[in-house]
């Protein structure tokens, strides 16, 4: 996940980030258990629990380099009857709750306007539910992009036929390559970041007319 913000943010930041990838991690857990994969069940990942499900080494890297990561499901596919099908929706279930969390966010912003709650008091609420819509959009938009190890990569090997999946996987680590380098080099500003931001504001907008 691509993130920059000043230090005023920071409990706004850590605390979002928490929820939003404990959700979109049980997420993965909770489908592909309900497929009949218990793999992620067995090793304590069906669980709400932020503990076990956040990589401490990809949290500190979202505050000092501006992404990161969550530790990663386990999926086995050997469990599924319909592997394909079980693999797409395993992998969408991950963006699709942090999409879902947005919405539930932008709907307690609508809320508290609604009610006329006023902002800047001592107990004002908007800042945090604006940046915890803001990053859950960016994950939810981050994660379908279409490069590996993102989900968004995940679902497109599921979608393929299987020859053309054997060559996504003989190449897959290259992909990964281009991706870290796209990110530690600065370029992901002109490539990633502008996907983000048009996915982002496309679903701010929408939210924005289901509520006012």
């Amino acid at each position: 996940m691509l993130f920059t913000q000043s230090l005023a943010d920071l409990p706004y930041i850590i605390i979002s980030i928490i929820i939003a990838f404990t959700i979109h991690e049980f997420a993965h857990a909770y489908v592909a258990y309900k497929f009949g994969d218990p793999t992620a069940q067995k090793q304590g990942r069906l669980t709400f629990n932020p503990i076990a499900h956040i990589d401490p080494i990809g949290a500190i890297f979202i505050l000092i380099a501006g992404f990161g990561w969550a530790r990663p499901v386990p999926v086995n596919r050997h469990y599924f009857k319909r592997p394909k099908l079980a693999g797409v929706l395993v992998s969408f279930a991950g963006p699709f709750s942090n999409l879902l969390l947005a919405f539930i966010g932008f709907a307690g912003i609508s809320i508290l306007d609604h009610l006329g709650v006023p902002r800047g008091t001592a107990f004002d609420l908007y800042p945090f539910l604006f940046m915890f819509v803001s990053i859950n959009l960016m994950l939810f938009a981050f994660n379908l992009l279409p490069l590996p190890p993102l989900d968004g990569y995940r679902i497109i090997e599921d979608l393929v036929t299987s020859r053309v999946r054997a060559i996504m996987s003989k190449y897959e680590v290259y992909g990964s390559i281009i991706f870290i380098v796209l990110l530690v080099t600065g370029l992901s500003r002109q490539t990633i970041s502008p996907w983000i931001g048009n996915i982002s504001s496309y679903f701010y907008n929408l939210f924005y007319s289901i509520f006012y």
